[in-house]
């Protein structure tokens, strides 16, 4: 699934939250967008959905402009995790997951049996089989993260765009779920664009590393050619130490703090 940002600009009414950006997102990788607050980097996946409107430039998906797609068509293709998500109390993780497949129903009918294998492969894969008859609202924190990429995982969709996904989660289930995330490149085959905070989570599970600043993309492509002292430096402000350790970058901000006096 190939995807292309052209020189767009976006803005949410007079502020402008994307000035030009272009980036090349590869087929069958894991793409990290990276950036300081306020950067773009949740507005890139709002306005590849179509949710903030490009003023200029294009987003092109396998050669076909995406705002000249229907939404239907657009989510038969791609499935989007935003930061903040929610569900009825009612709600039951098996009927969450059967929203996954909403894409897809003709409009007289419902789930198809295909669709039921896609439902039960993707509680499995996340590892919540048995829990589909619990209320979503009511499962623990990793739960409910994993119950998020299961909905994903079940639209079947080549293109997965999620932004901070690990948002809010301890250590222990920042990288169960990355993990997760991973595993829909390297064990399905889709294309992943995920947005991140931590660098070093970025560099630890993804393919390619795109960097942003005030609305541009500053540095791209592989991590190991794009996390960087110099990159690091010009996007974050931040004066860092960038180094290989057992194959993977390392990024440790070198950090004085202010020495106090006796008191």
């Amino acid at each position: 699934m190939a995807l292309e940002v052209v020189e767009v600009l976006a803005a949410y009414g007079r502020v402008t939250a994307l000035r030009g950006l272009s980036a090349r997102f590869a087929p069958g990788r894991l793409t990290a967008i990276v950036g300081p607050n306020g950067c773009g980097k949740s507005t890139l996946l709002k306005t590849i959905m179509g949710f903030v409107p490009v003023l200029k430039g294009e987003i092109w998906l396998n050669g076909r402009a995406i705002r000249s797609m229907e939404r239907r068509a657009l989510a038969r293709q791609v499935a989007y995790l935003p930061q903040q998500h929610y569900s009825p109390d009612y709600m039951t993780l098996g009927e969450l997951i059967a929203l996954a497949g909403y894409a897809r129903y003709s409009y007289f009918g419902g789930p198809t049996e295909r669709d039921q294998g896609l439902f039960r492969d993707a509680l499995a894969a996340v590892g919540l089989s048995d829990l589909a008859h619990r209320q979503v609202n009511a499962l623990s924190g990793g739960q409910k993260q994993r119950a998020w990429i299961a909905l994903v995982l079940a639209q079947d969709a080549e293109l997965v765009l999620m932004d901070e996904p690990v948002n809010h989660l301890d250590m222990k289930y920042q990288y169960a779920t990355l993990e997760l995330v991973r595993d829909l490149t390297a064990k399905h085959g889709k294309t992943v664009v995920v947005v991140l905070h931590d660098l070093n989570l970025a560099a630890a599970f993804a393919d390619d590393v795109i960097m942003l600043r005030d609305g541009r993309a500053v540095a791209s492509g592989p991590v190991t050619d794009t996390i960087n002292r110099s990159n690091v430096a010009d996007v974050f402000d931040v004066d860092a130490e960038v180094y290989s350790r057992n194959g993977r970058m390392v990024c440790l901000p070198r950090y004085a703090p202010e020495q106090s006096g006796p008191a």
